[in-house]
């Protein structure tokens, strides 16, 4: 089964009209991108859009032989103009199953916003997904084998491919490619480095693609550090990376800080910024988590837990650190980078970079940043990618 994408783009297009952000003002020549429409082996056409007949010549297919229009949300503006020879656009109640001449069958998915996913399998028994934008399915259950192809708004809505991943309906092999692609996120390499975190793909408006082609599935590191100054959006850019994945578990360090408010609230931002599904912890005991077999961990952060270290050997007191805690710190760390060397699950961490700024005035100062230094280094060297966010930029810096 083939699938032909005339456009990849959300509803109003890319870029945007009349809009002048960086984002719309850089979606040229392959970046540019009209709204999302499939052409299923040249038999069904699941959205109808503007100029779907003229992108359907210029991928070098006619749509004469469409017999059947699925349309899967509701289309703001004017009504679109239906060409010569197609047949009216429909949708397919939720739940009910459309047979085709052509020997493709049809599921309507219920979704949790307006709109209709459909669940298409070829003739050759092959089966794709596609959802609308910003829609996820509604009460999925356990699924016997996993889609070939998921064709999502994988940037809007990340969870809709978690739940997915969680009912084993997108497995390992699934080819996950993002449509419904707008002025959320960069276009370019930061669009691809984003999606490829998430085991997805953008490809250009017309492209085709053979259903069940598992070399084009990008491979998720499974450790990932990410590093960034105060305020980077260090913490905003290791959620995202786990977003489409269920079952995160989340590893505070901080700690609740009783009496704190301002910490409080600090932790209150991040809690509301995390998916629904995710699990909290606060423990500074990683080794444990690191051994055990279980879901994506996302560790926030390095450096809370070395000062937790820090604390237990004592090495904020000369003497103490002279006397044997600097070696027990040491062994510290290197249980830990050894623990992540060995583990088995996905793990994305978070640490500050503190050693550009301003030279500590202290001792112990200049011995946290010294050690932090050590300890992310270290770390690194273990995880398949390494990212330093700066300005809400992320910088692959290895992966």
């Amino acid at each position: 089964m083939d699938v032909t994408l005339l456009g990849t783009g959300a509803p109003a297009g890319l870029p945007r009209p009349d809009c002048p952000c960086a984002a719309c003002a850089a979606a040229q020549g392959e970046n540019a991108r009209a709204a999302t429409a499939l052409l299923v082996d040249g038999a069904m056409l699941l959205d109808l859009t503007p100029g779907a007949a003229f992108a359907a010549a210029r991928a070098g297919h006619s749509l004469t032989g469409v017999r059947q229009v699925l349309l899967s949300h509701p289309h703001d503006g004017p009504a679109v103009e239906v060409p010569a020879g197609l047949p009216q656009p429909g949708r397919v109640p939720d739940g009910r199953e459309l047979a085709l001449l052509t020997g493709h069958r049809v599921r309507a998915v219920a979704m949790d916003s307006p709109g209709t996913g459909y669940a298409v399998t070829g003739p050759d028994g092959q089966r794709l997904l596609y959802l609308p934008p910003g829609g996820a399915p509604a009460g999925l259950e356990e699924s016997p084998e996993s889609y070939d192809m998921v064709l999502a708004d994988v940037v809007g809505r990340p969870d809709a491919l978690a739940r997915l991943r969680a009912v084993g309906a997108a497995g390992p092999t699934t080819d996950v490619v993002a449509v419904h692609l707008g002025h959320d996120v960069p276009p370019g390499r930061e669009l691809e480095r984003r999606l490829a975190a998430a085991g997805a793909r953008a490809v250009p408006d017309g492209t085709t693609l053979a259903v069940g082609a598992y070399e084009d599935v990008p491979d998720v590191p499974r450790r990932t550090l990410v590093l960034g100054g105060a305020r980077s959006g260090k913490s905003v850019e290791a959620e995202r990376r786990l977003e489409a994945f269920p079952d995160v578990l989340y590893v505070a360090t901080g700690g609740s800080r009783a009496g704190d408010t301002e910490w409080a609230s600090r932790v209150c931002a991040h809690r509301e910024r995390r998916p629904g599904s995710w699990r909290t912890v606060e423990t500074c005991d990683l080794v444990p988590l690191l051994k055990d077999e279980g879901p994506a961990l996302l560790v926030d952060c390095l450096s809370l837990w070395l000062t937790d270290a820090m604390d237990a050997v004592g090495a904020w007191d000369d003497a103490e650190w002279a006397d044997g805690g600097q070696r027990a710190l040491r062994d510290r760390v290197h249980e830990l980078t050894e623990a992540v060397r060995a583990t088995r699950r996905t793990v994305v961490a978070v640490s500050n970079e503190v050693g550009s700024g301003i030279v500590p005035a202290t001792a112990s100062g200049r011995r946290y940043r010294d050690e932090l230094g050590r300890l992310n280094a270290a770390f690194a060297a273990e995880c398949e990618q390494v990212l330093l966010v700066v300005a809400g930029q992320a910088l692959v810096l290895r992966g």
